[in-house]
């Protein structure tokens, strides 16, 4: 007799195996060896392998023998060359994908990282620098100790915790409600459960402690240095703190009526109330040494050559104009880039979207941003037409909000051209072409192509075209600064190369990016502004972390933020977080595992 085998009850346990594999897979921490990396894809390969075929079922253990000798530093040039030789012949004759696909894992590990076996083989370890480090904060651009603060908020000390947040980042509040929080991307608490809210326990410190009450680091003895900042956004600002701390003098010139760039005049009410952006702002203010011109525009209100009079220059520029797309039409009525949009409901004077039809192109956050903003002016409707699902690049709850909020998306449709009306100008239409699916591009994204259906007719009054933003450099280019598709052109110092005093960063050298990003470079440019300057300054950390304690490691939920109720939310612009409460953020806290001295940043000189 034969007895009935529940295959089902072994693939149910099989699976609770791969998925606790899964959350390993992504929470490999950086700075690990690549070439260590690709052995464990490798391995994986080898125990998915039928065994059916000799590539596969062999091939693969001898590459893996291979890689492994060279990780282990007894391979040589001829090792190197059997696995590329090896690997080519897996990749063309493997019966299926198994083998195909590990074969191509690693030709790819030998393309995109020649110089680590170059190291292995000559020098018997990594490349300099390649040792594990803190996920969180060796992810977040301005490299803040997340540890610390968030050990800091379990003891509920508030004020410390802002003031660690302020030794690399002195927009904590504007970060604690709209930072993208990369640092949870491989925060290794994915090991066990989920990532900690980083992000939420930031806004719940400011929320306990308000930046402008926090007493703001003890600066340097001044230097009677004196340096010009263009630009008062998160670029800017951050560049002025820090040069300021140091003990130089810093004149900020903006060209709004108040500081703050994007994070003012880009981000909407709900998302971001500027009255908790002032209290980043008025903090930074206070430092002292540091005086704001706004309405004051460099090419407009003063010349370059009155800043290139200062010690040093930091040129902050922020991308503020959106683009528009060129093609027949681009000019109708009703027709608007994101950015304006969201600039002119910043300035006062919001669009009327009442009773009308809104169609919006694109998928980044500003697109979400203008899609809500759209439903809270009083939208009939707000579609949003994207190529492809990969061009949605906007934060999961960002794109959650905007679906609980009644925007509506559709993929697989590409822009063709606008319509309007002769007579009026007005835009009457957009005219999509369906798409289909292909193959997939070097970086890993899906291609597409015209299908055969016929292109689609939209009927809108009004079109948001979210497809980015870029600086306004002209009166730049006109004094000489070196600029490339309206981006600055700088050297990996921050220096433009012809004028040696005058520094860039931010989105009018890397294009539109996030607010951490510019905080990061306005960082990065403090300091070399400081040893251009002959200097070699630190800045004053007065807080301490507290002692860690070992964590117990046992599998909790995570706190998230709660939101209000969207069809509330949608009729007004009040923020619509809720901040943690005590016992959430005390929680939430417990669950970090102090990776700063557990586990992480204990190796030197990379793994031999």
């Amino acid at each position: 007799m034969r007895k009935i085998e529940d295959s089902s009850s072994i693939n149910a346990r099989l699976e609770v195996v791969l998925n606790k594999f899964k959350s390993r897979m992504s929470a490999f921490p950086p700075g690990i060896c690549p070439l260590a990396l690709y052995r464990s894809i490798l391995q994986i390969s080898i125990n998915q392998s039928c065994g059916k075929c000799v590539p596969c079922r062999d091939g693969l253990v001898k590459a893996d023998k291979l890689l492994s000798e060279i990780l282990e530093g007894t391979g040589t040039k001829e090792t190197f060359e059997e696995l590329e030789r090896l690997a080519v012949m897996i990749s063309k004759t493997a019966d299926c994908a198994v083998g195909v696909v590990a074969a191509n894992t690693v030709l790819d590990s030998i393309k995109e990282f020649p110089d680590e076996y170059k190291s292995h083989i000559e020098e018997k370890c990594c490349v300099e620098d390649v040792v594990q480090t803190i996920p969180c904060s060796t992810l977040c651009p301005a490299h803040v100790d997340v540890p610390a603060y968030i050990a800091l908020i379990k003891e509920k000390e508030y004020e410390a915790a802002v003031n660690i947040i302020r030794n690399k980042n002195p927009f904590p509040t504007a970060c604690a409600f709209v930072c993208e929080h990369p640092c949870e991307k491989k925060c290794r608490r994915t090991i066990i459960d989920q990532p900690i809210n980083i992000r939420g326990l930031k806004r719940y410190a400011v929320d306990k402690a308000r930046a402008n009450q926090v007493k703001c680091p003890t600066p340097n003895v001044k230097t009677g240095k004196k340096i010009a900042v263009v630009g008062s956004g998160p670029a800017g600002l951050t560049a002025a703190w820090f040069l300021a701390l140091m003990g130089h003098r810093v004149d900020v010139f903006e060209e709004h009526e108040k500081p703050g760039g994007m994070l003012r005049y880009g981000i909407p009410e709900y998302r971001l109330p500027k009255e908790r952006l002032d209290e980043d702002i008025k903090a930074i203010l206070s430092r002292g040494d540091i005086e704001l011109h706004c309405n004051t525009k460099v090419g407009r209100d003063i010349s370059f050559e009155i800043i290139r009079e200062y010690d040093a220059v930091f040129l902050g520029l922020g991308a503020q104009k959106g683009r528009r797309m060129p093609m027949e039409n681009a000019d109708a009525k009703n027709v608007i880039p994101a950015a304006d949009f969201l600039q002119n409901l910043a300035a006062g004077k919001p669009m009327d979207l009442k009773g009308k039809k809104v169609a919006l192109i694109g998928g980044g956050n500003v697109a979400m941003d203008a899609a809500r903003t759209a439903v809270r002016l009083g939208a009939e409707s707000v579609h949003v037409f994207t190529r492809k699902r990969d061009d949605i690049t906007a934060l999961s709850e960002e794109l959650e909000g905007a679906m609980q909020e009644g925007v509506r998306f559709r993929t697989l449709l590409s822009f063709l051209h606008i319509e309007k009306d002769k007579e009026t100008n007005e835009l009457t239409a957009v005219w999509l072409q369906p798409e289909i699916v292909g193959e997939y591009d070097e970086y890993g994204f899906v291609t597409t192509e015209h299908s055969s259906a016929y292109p689609y007719r939209f009927k809108c009054d009004v079109l948001i075209l979210a497809v980015g933003q870029e600086s306004d450099v002209k009166d730049f280019e006109k004094e000489g600064v070196v600029t490339n598709k309206n981006r600055i052109v700088t050297n990996e110092y921050c220096q433009l190369e012809a004028m040696p005093n005058v520094f860039s960063g931010g989105d009018c050298v890397t294009g539109p990016s996030t607010a951490i990003n510019a905080i990061a470079a306005g960082q990065i440019a403090a300091y070399n502004i400081d040893e251009f300057l002959g200097y070699h300054h630190k800045v004053s950390l007065e807080e301490k972390a507290p002692a860690a304690l070992p964590n117990k490691c046992k599998p909790c939920g995570r706190t998230e933020i709660e939101e209000t109720d969207p069809f509330e939310r949608k009729n007004n612009f009040e923020p619509v977080e809720i901040s943690m409460n005590n016992e959430e953020a005390e929680k939430e806290a417990s669950r970090c595992l102090r990776c700063d001295h557990f586990g992480c940043g204990t190796m030197e000189g990379g793994r031999k």
